[in-house]
C-alpha cells in the first residue's frame, strides 16, 4: 500500500534531489500544481506552482516525516519566495489528498510555529490537491543529471522539530 504527497517549496529541482533519498520514498516526478492553467508547462503554468508528487510507503516513513523535512529543506516563512526566486511559482504549499493529511498538515505547521525555530510565522497554504501536470522531462530528475546545478534547498540543522510522543 502506497501514500501519495503533493508539496511546493520553491524550486522543484531541489526538492526532488532531497526528498527522493527518504528512507520509504518510491518516487517523486516534479511538475505544476495548485493553479489556474490546464496542461501546465514550465513557460505557461499560469498561477500553478513548482511542486512534487511523492509517492511513499507509510510503513517506512510517516506523512508526518516528510512535512518535517520539507519545512528543514525551504523557508516556509516567505511568501512566494526561495532564496532568489521570486513570485507565485515558488510559493510554500501542501496539497492534501486527504482529510488525514489535511489535519497532519495543520498539525505540523502548529508545532513549527509554536517551537520558534524558523525565522517567523509559516506561511505555508494547506489546500487540496488537484490536477498535478508533469513538467517537462528535462526538469524531472534534473540534479541527478547535473550535480553542480542550481538550488536553493539545503536541510537547516537547527531547523529540526522536537520529538514529541503524539507525534505520527
Amino acid at each position: 500500500m502506497t501514500e501519495r504527497a503533493v508539496l511546493a517549496g520553491g524550486c522543484f529541482w531541489g526538492m526532488q534531489d532531497l526528498i527522493r533519498k527518504l528512507p520509504g520514498v518510491i518516487s517523486t516526478r516534479v511538475g505544476y500544481t495548485g493553479g489556474d492553467v490546464p496542461n501546465a508547462t514550465y513557460r505557461n503554468h499560469g498561477t500553478h506552482a513548482e511542486g512534487i508528487e511523492i509517492i511513499f510507503d507509510p510503513e517506512k516513513t510517516s506523512y508526518r516525516r516528510l512535512l518535517e523535512f520539507f519545512f528543514q529543506i525551504h523557508d516556509p516563512t516567505t511568501v512566494n519566495r526561495q532564496g532568489n526566486d521570486v513570485g507565485m511559482s515558488y510559493r510554500s504549499a501542501i496539497y492534501y489528498v486527504t482529510d488525514e493529511q489535511k489535519r497532519i498538515a495543520e498539525d505540523t505547521i502548529a508545532d513549527v510555529n509554536a517551537s520558534g525555530l524558523w525565522p517567523g510565522k509559516v506561511v505555508t497554504e494547506v489546500e487540496p490537491a488537484g490536477d498535478f501536470w508533469e513538467a517537462e522531462p528535462e526538469h524531472q530528475d534534473y540534479l541527478e543529471r547535473y550535480p553542480n546545478g542550481y538550488t536553493c534547498h539545503f536541510p537547516r540543522p537547527g531547523w529540526v522539530l522536537p520529538r514529541r510522543d503524539a507525534a505520527e
